[in-house]
């Protein structure tokens, strides 16, 4: 496991787990994004029809209107909002929005900002875990193999049905 920390910025703690998505550009979620479906709606930006529920979100910023935090506050309640968003620059509306969604929902996302050197080592596709606390972050990638049978072998135990002859 590789973990990533340093002077990157905690904005509002959590952790999450899941698959990193890195956007090419910055994404309003006032009419960027669908809350009831977790896609990205706006029919200009590069990742049009991506799927960003449960995902480690990683984007150069927020882009638009202060509703954008409202969105994400709703896409935070019906569980359709990434599981962390990793900005790379600060952001007080996405931060906002995970704000709201703790105050009155109880549910908390991890918010970080992060510097270029973190936020371009982040690859989409790879597995990563997402931990921000009184201001810290910390980013370990997760590399699971699959099936579970290479697992056994990577970890040195051999089943019967997996010996070769």
């Amino acid at each position: 496991m590789t973990t990533r920390s340093g002077a990157d910025r905690g904005l509002h703690p959590g952790e999450a787990t899941g698959e990193v998505v890195v956007l090419d550009a910055p994404l309003s979620f006032w009419g960027g994004f669908d809350p009831r479906s977790g896609l990205v709606i706006d029919g200009h930006h590069p990742q049009h029809g991506a799927n960003l529920t449960e995902t480690i979100l990683v984007m150069p910023s927020g882009r638009g209107s202060s509703s954008s935090s409202s969105v994400l506050a709703e896409a935070i309640r019906l569980g359709t909002a990434p599981a962390a968003i990793l900005l790379g620059e600060v952001d007080p509306i996405v931060v906002l929005g995970a704000l709201v969604a703790r105050e009155l929902y109880g549910t908390r996302i991890p918010v970080a900002a992060l510097m270029p050197e973190t936020y371009r080592s982040l690859t989409s596709g790879e597995t990563a875990t997402v931990r921000v606390s009184e201001g810290t972050v910390e980013i370990a990638d997760d590399f699971r193999l699959t099936p579970p049978s290479d697992q056994i072998v990577a970890n040195g135990k051999e089943d019967d049905g997996l010996r070769r002859q």
